[in-house]
């Protein structure tokens, strides 16, 4: 008799095709490099800049956002894509492909939603076309585009916090807790992430019986990896500006001694007009893409999808608590980012409510009984992507 094998998912080579199918035409459109270097390229100077024995940037370099600190030039974000960069610096130099990089990023992230949704009972093209939506009919698109400083940095966070998502969801707490960990030395504020995590954890586990002891113990290496994380970064906080929790912001020259600030609630009102009812589109001048912003339940439409969802389970009365933390943790986070002064700056539709979509995902894998995307949601996540690939064509960041 004939041996039985399996036959080998592909869908995963499908996925890879179609993103870099996209991401060819948009840069052929716009004339862009789909790997190349970026004139941002404060993680390499940084990186390059470890290499010689320093904790900042042997000069000035006017075009970066460099925090001056005693009379020396550093950087002022996190610095874990820069570890990522190390050794990329000894075969490329200051030339790393950052476009390339947060490609890479992005495409890792897609396929472990897809492993993550067919794990959860959804059919293979269902998942596919799930994943590869959650990811791209957002404001990620166009920050895979260019591996500027802001964008490597929350596309490596986003792929980071969707691993630590994925890997939750499959019982491997530890990996899960580092990669966790890790996306916090990228983007500060995902460390509310670890809210629904754990309360997720404890609960379930509770809820099926488990004693303290066998809830508890699992966790017990992630945490001690996570904590190693936190504590170096604290250490290169310290030795840079004599506190742990300083990055960096608070000496830029913006907030320093330009009189800006950073944190503030009159930035939240202002926010909320662009970034929760902003139109993506202005009309005054024929149609043009507003290049400051738009709201994010547009710009992130898995946001809106959550939204609904919320409603539809309190009014069917299918609220569980995991979901709940999820949803309020995210409004808790997007609040954290609206208290930011820029949300973004100069962007596509939200760029600071990317964060935000790896806590839609892990409310889709919380809700079991989903296993089918209805033709509305299709509909609704294909029309944000269609509009994302034609406003980069417009509006380049």
């Amino acid at each position: 008799m004939m041996p039985l094998h399996r036959t080998r998912d592909k869908t995963p080579i499908y996925l890879i095709a179609a993103m870099c199918v996209m991401w060819a035409l948009l840069h052929l459109a716009l004339g862009t490099s789909f790997y190349g270097p970026t004139t941002y390229n404060t993680y390499t100077r940084q990186a390059l800049a470890w290499r010689m024995g320093l904790l900042h940037l042997p000069e000035d370099v006017p075009h970066l956002e460099l925090a001056i600190f005693e009379g020396e030039y550093f950087i002022s974000f996190p610095p874990l894509p820069s570890v990522v960069l190390l050794p990329l610096t000894y075969l490329f130099g200051i030339d790393t492909p950052d476009a390339l990089l947060v490609k890479l990023y992005a495409l890792g992230a897609c396929l472990l939603m897809y492993q993550a949704l067919k794990r959860a009972g959804y059919r293979r093209w269902p998942a596919a076309g799930l994943s590869f939506l959650v990811c791209f009919s957002s404001s990620l698109l166009p920050m895979t585009l260019d591996g500027a400083v802001w964008y490597h940095a929350q596309v490596l966070a986003f792929f980071l916090t969707t691993a630590a998502v994925c890997l939750f969801t499959m019982d491997m707490p530890s990996l899960s807790l580092l990669c966790y960990a890790l996306s916090v030395a990228c983007r500060p504020f995902n460390a509310l992430y670890g809210l629904p995590l754990f309360f997720t954890w404890f609960s379930l586990y509770r809820r099926a019986g488990v004693s303290w002891k066998n809830t508890v113990k699992p966790l017990i290496p992630g945490v001690c990896l996570g904590l190693a994380v936190a504590l170096g970064i604290g250490l290169y906080n310290f030795a840079r500006f004599g506190n742990p929790l300083e990055f960096g912001h608070n000496y830029l020259p913006e907030f320093s001694f330009q009189g800006g600030i950073q944190f503030s609630f009159s930035h939240v009102g202002n926010h909320l007009k662009t970034f929760l009812w902003g139109m993506p589109v202005s009309l005054e001048n024929g149609v043009q893409v507003r290049s400051f912003g738009y709201s994010m339940l547009l710009a992130c439409p898995t946001l809106t999808l959550m939204l609904v969802q919320g409603i539809v389970d309190l009014i069917k009365k299918q609220a569980r608590p995991e979901k709940a933390a999820v949803l309020l943790t995210c409004a808790l986070h997007a609040f954290f980012l609206l208290f930011h002064r820029t949300f973004g700056g100069f962007q596509l539709g939200a760029r600071y409510a990317v964060d935000l979509i790896p806590y839609t995902f892990l409310f889709l894998l919380l809700t079991p009984e989903k296993k089918r995307v209805h033709w509305a949601e299709w509909g609704f996540l294909a029309a944000c992507f269609l509009f994302t690939c034609w406003a980069v064509t417009m509006v380049h960041i």
